[in-house]
């Protein structure tokens, strides 16, 4: 039926409204301080067909907007009403896409027919597995990720499913935290449905049910029409994520955008293979999965905030993720930490919007610092305690017209940081310091965004620290538009006294009573040339303790004495300075670390890799990989210049060294 604009945009306030209703009973009744403080969560309605068309505006995980549960809703042989159903298997349907992310579906009917979903998600903080909080680099096959259970009936006609329940809550270490967060998830179905059941009182079954599918289409036609104004082209962007695997080496992802008109197509052709190690993002082959997606939401509600939230955002877009590659693992690849490789994506992408659209996308966010979970012993009760800290986020990139926001990178989802008492309250830990990373943004004439810091101590023997998603230790957020990279990322144990560890990338380390762990994230890349950035500006940065008077005077040329600045100093100091550039091209800057990198692994070099570990057989792919970047390493050390023939080189030597593989090579 015809449905009027006014109309579809009620019908469109209404429906988010439900969902941030389901949002609201979730966050009040969880038991977790992930879901109820951090808010790593989601609430949604979807169609029939599974197609997310509602979700709320500013609760809960932002990355998943366009989150398609159909084929999770195909493996459930038929519904009836009560039903709630549940997965947190990554490879069974591809909506749930790491074992702590439980979601639950309830199929709402009016006079015997389906007409939605109730959908959402949290995240448990542990699911089990090898390591406490269940995620690790270290993990090298979903097995080792907790316990997973495919789309299964948790209530069946209305009748709770206890012996799976049973089943569920023995594999995990904190059961009753898990038991607790799963009740608050089946309440906030119960809202979605009682929302559902009064919309379709207040606009009648035919208005809802038409509606629905109005609201996909519209955001299909809000974002063709934002696509063109794009310009037609080509963008190429790569970004690394340090290690591949526990002391291992970067693992690139790549893109080429391809604007054409009203459609986009992001080619990852050019990426690594999946690895051995838990970062590889489970799409299943699906062009338009939401984890491939996020930054391109991102730059459509930038464009414009007011298009509408849902899964038809992404029909002109699509992608070309080769199977057995990082974006399109096969099973049984760990991708417990997809979230960092998904972090290194939206990095990608956004650098090739920010080619299109340089004007109005900012420079590299900030990232690298974890997700903290402690799991430790309560010395007064002897009880076993776990909780999530904090989200350690970076700041945000800065744009051509302002700096960027201090400690909130778009990144890490906008998940919500967790206040200090409620930290300590939770488990045994004292905070000695949480804030903002001086000296962490990049210089511009517009500053990228302060990272963060987190420092506490412990007073329990046999305490294990998950610190998910380390990283930014060697590449750090790029700037753009002449601006100055991020600074990199750092985890220390004991800091400052004489038994200090850097533990780098380590996201596992046990520790012992009145150890002290000091964290901090990258900060976010800058944009436009420091040397021009307002002196006084600078001096604010300064009072704020945002940039030290060393790096004002390094980084801006500002020289400020007496809390001052001096201008004839810094005058002449600026002179003396230039118009300083940055690694990179393109307008980008580049910390040191990856220019070096990029001076040997070439465009062209990566290139010839890539398109050889291609041809190899999935399970090949990555111990080729390690080989020839072995043989780089040994010619660098030598002083040798790495060209392609190098890299065809050690192709040839890993195929003489293993005929089985003879064949796949024999064009390099």
């Amino acid at each position: 039926m015809a449905i009027d604009g006014v109309t579809l945009q009620i019908l469109a306030n209404h429906c988010a409204a439900a969902t941030e209703s389901m949002a609201h009973t979730l966050v009040r009744t969880a038991h977790s301080t992930f879901v109820k403080e951090t808010e790593d969560f989601t609430t949604g309605l979807t169609t029939v067909a599974g197609k997310t068309f509602a979700s709320p505006f500013d609760l809960g995980a932002t990355w998943f907007i366009g989150l398609d549960y159909e084929r999770a809703l195909q493996l459930v042989e038929s519904y009836e009403e009560g039903d709630v159903c549940m997965t947190n298997d990554p490879y069974s349907g591809f909506v749930c896409t790491h074992s702590p992310d439980l979601h639950l579906w309830h199929p709402i009917f009016h006079e015997g027919e389906i007409v939605c979903f109730a959908v959402g998600h949290v995240h448990n903080t542990d699911v089990g597995g090898a390591v406490p909080a269940s995620l690790s680099r270290a993990n090298v096959e979903v097995f080792q990720e907790g316990i997973r259970v495919p789309p299964s009936k948790l209530y069946r006609a209305g009748k709770l499913n206890q012996e799976l329940v049973d089943v569920i809550l023995m594999n995990v270490r904190m059961p009753e935290q898990n038991w607790g967060d799963l009740k608050a998830q089946i309440a906030s179905m119960r809202t979605g449905a009682r929302k559902v059941k009064e919309m379709i009182a207040r606009f009648g079954i035919d208005v809802f049910r038409d509606g629905t599918e109005m609201l996909l289409d519209h955001a299909e036609k809000q974002a063709r029409r934002l696509i063109r104004k794009i310009p037609n082209g080509e963008y190429f962007f790569a970004d690394y994520i340090d290690e591949d695997s526990v002391d291992g080496y970067p693992c690139r992802i790549a893109v080429n955008m391809i604007v054409q008109d009203e459609e986009i197509v992001f080619d990852f052709s050019e990426s690594d293979p999946q690895v051995t190690a838990s970062l590889n993002i489970p799409t299943g082959g699906n062009p338009r999965h939401v984890l491939l997606m996020v930054p391109y939401q991102y730059v459509l509600y930038t464009m414009d905030p007011t298009i509408f939230l849902n899964y038809g955002l992404l029909r002109p877009v699509s992608s070309i993720i080769p199977e057995g590659s990082l974006v399109n693992p096969k099973y049984p690849a760990a991708v417990g930490m997809r979230s960092l490789g998904v972090m290194r994506l939206q990095s990608c992408l956004m650098g090739a919007f920010t080619q299109a659209l340089p004007d109005l996308i900012p420079a590299g966010q900030g990232d690298g610092g974890p997700l903290i979970n402690v799991r430790t012993t309560d010395t007064k009760t002897g009880r076993k305690l776990m909780a999530n800290l904090n989200p350690i986020t970076g700041g945000a990139g800065a744009t051509t017209f302002r700096d960027g926001t201090e400690g909130s990178g778009a990144y890490f989802s906008f998940l919500k940081n967790t206040p200090v008492e409620i930290n300590e309250a939770e488990v045994p830990v004292k905070i000695l310091r949480y804030g903002l990373a001086q000296d962490s943004g990049g210089a511009g004439y517009w500053r990228g965004g302060t990272g963060t810091t987190l420092k506490f101590q412990t007073f329990s023997p046999n305490t294990t620290i998950t610190a998910r998603n380390r990283d930014r230790c060697l590449f750090t957020p790029w700037g753009a538009n002449g601006g100055g990279a991020g600074k990199p990322s750092s985890f220390y144990l004991n800091p400052g006294s004489n038994r200090e560890v850097n533990l780098g990338n380590t996201d596992v380390v046990s520790i012992d009573p009145g150890d002290v762990i000091e964290i901090t994230s990258a900060g976010a890349g800058g944009a436009g040339n420091a040397l021009a950035r307002d002196p006084s500006r600078v001096l604010k940065d300064v009072q704020r303790q945002f940039v030290s008077v060393s790096a004002a005077r390094d980084e801006y040329g500002i020289v400020i004495e007496g809390g001052e600045v001096d201008e004839g100093a810094t005058l002449t100091l600026r002179e003396q300075m230039g118009s300083e550039t940055n690694g990179g091209g393109g307008g980008f800057g580049f910390n040191a670390e990856r220019v070096e990198f990029e001076s040997i692994w070439t465009e062209s070099n990566y290139r010839v890799l890539i398109h050889a570990l291609l041809k190899l057989p999935v399970d090949w792919r990555f111990f080729v990989k390690h080989r020839v970047f072995e043989s780089v390493e040994n010619l660098r050390l030598s002083g040798t210049e790495v060209g392609e023939e190098d890299i065809k080189t050690a192709l040839r030597n890993v195929a003489n060294d293993y005929p089985q593989i003879s064949s796949e090579l024999a064009f390099v």
